[in-house]
């Protein structure tokens, strides 16, 4: 059940644990640069320290919606995190629909949702819907039928254009069918007769080995690495410099929005995976503003990667300073600018700077709890005893909506890859 991901798979049972190490070995390969300093000045800054109570859970994964069942909802929780991709895509959506990345994904689910009729052909979640999609339907359903083609010189006729097929917005549309038709195909091989079907199975399999398992939160090793071995659209790896390297992004947040959802009830209907130790879900967000806020220092990396240049004004005092201090100013309530397209990234480096975000963050909760109590005496007598309590979900949570809560972090570029259905 595999797909085109030429990457060798990660030994089996060690599937978390290789985004870990893939992602440090790799940063340190790249010479990317994350200092203690530059943590501890980014963990006791007025916008860190304001902030993170606030912030620190997010994923808005839940939908307005009331649901026939449990199991309709973890499917659709499944397919929202399934398709939590098309970043790379973020300007061009603002463009044609004034929605970004997410917010578009999230509509486009909520409409397959609306418009199907469950246990009938109709069902576009089923496996089989999800198998027998069209590109039109995508668009329709997307509201960007009027978006997917580009105008083009007639081969003859001088000054005559026609419309073809063509552009950023059509290049996702086939992206999203390509993903829907695979993971389709793959459950109906499988048997099953929707993505949540598959994914209840993976849960509880690995409540099997919660008690009995080696290592932290064994459930999450054979569920990520049940997801990630029959989805050809959860194999998030790749191989840069010769060093194979594993995000698992969507994998990951599919178990922590669930673990979210679904974990706060006193006995929930499903079992729950233990999700407070799993890497963050590298996207181009949470390591494009690492960037911005001095944690990850890109001076040093690699000349062959070339990534050095990518973020110019980044670290320097004069922008760093401003991001680290309170929010300047209330951020509007209705914002509808396109955002500024941030630098194209090829694959190899989009992977070197997500898997340099994984391990930064695996080392700002480390250096927070082994903060001294000196150090967790503020300079104005606050207690930050809490810092030593912080997890990397919230990290990753924080660092995801802080992006958003702020007019000054909206305006800061975020790099893009695009044709990758992995973030």
């Amino acid at each position: 059940m595999a797909g085109t991901n030429k990457t060798p798979l990660p030994p089996a049972g060690k599937y978390v644990q290789s985004v870990r190490e893939s992602s440090k070995a790799l940063r340190q390969k790249a010479n990317i640069t994350v200092s203690t300093d530059s943590i501890k000045r980014l963990l006791f800054s007025p916008s860190f320290t304001t902030t993170f109570e606030r912030l620190k859970v997010a994923h808005g994964m839940a939908m307005p919606l009331k649901f026939p069942s449990v199991a309709s909802e973890l499917n659709l929780l499944s397919l929202l995190s399934l398709m939590n991709f098309a970043s790379g895509y973020r300007v061009p959506l603002h463009e044609a629909t004034g929605r970004g990345a997410f917010d578009s994904i999230r509509a486009f689910i909520f409409s397959m949702y609306i418009t199907s009729s469950v246990g009938t052909e109709d069902d576009l979640l089923s496996a089989r819907g999800m198998k027998s999609i069209t590109e039109g339907k995508v668009a329709e359903l997307m509201g960007v039928a009027g978006k997917i083609h580009a105008e083009k010189p007639h081969p003859t006729l001088h000054a005559v254009t026609v419309g073809e097929l063509g552009g950023p917005i059509w290049e996702l549309v086939q992206l999203i069918t390509k993903v829907l038709k695979e993971t389709g195909d793959v459950l109906v091989n499988g048997g099953y007769y929707d993505l949540g079907s598959f994914v209840l199975e993976a849960l509880k399999e690995g409540e099997k080995v919660k008690t009995k398992g080696e290592g932290v939160d064994p459930e999450c090793e054979v569920i990520v690495e049940r997801l990630v071995k029959a989805i050809p659209a959860f194999q998030d790896m790749g191989v840069v410099e010769g060093q194979p390297v594993y995000c698992f992004k969507k994998a990951l947040l599919t178990l922590h929005a669930i673990a979210l959802r679904f974990g706060s009830t006193t006995t929930p209907s499903i079992p729950i995976p233990r999700t407070d130790n799993l890497p963050v879900f590298s996207d181009n967000v949470i390591p494009s503003l690492l960037i911005h806020l001095g944690v990850i220092d890109l001076s040093t990396s690699l000349p062959s990667l070339g990534l050095a240049s990518l973020f110019p004004e980044a670290s320097q005092a004069e922008t760093l300073d401003p991001l680290l201090a309170l929010s300047p100013t209330p951020l509007p309530t209705k914002t509808k600018t396109v955002p500024k397209e941030g630098p194209l990234l090829t694959a190899e480096q989009a992977f070197a700077l997500r898997a340099s975000a994984i391990d930064a963050c695996e080392l700002i909760v480390e250096t927070a709890r082994n903060l001294s109590d000196d150090e967790l005496l503020g300079r104005d007598g606050t207690d930050l005893a809490w810092l030593k309590k912080i997890t990397l979900p919230e990290i990753d949570a924080w660092l995801w909506s802080v992006a958003k809560d702020r007019a000054d972090y909206r305006a800061l570029e975020r790099f893009a890859e695009r044709g990758t259905v992995y973030f």
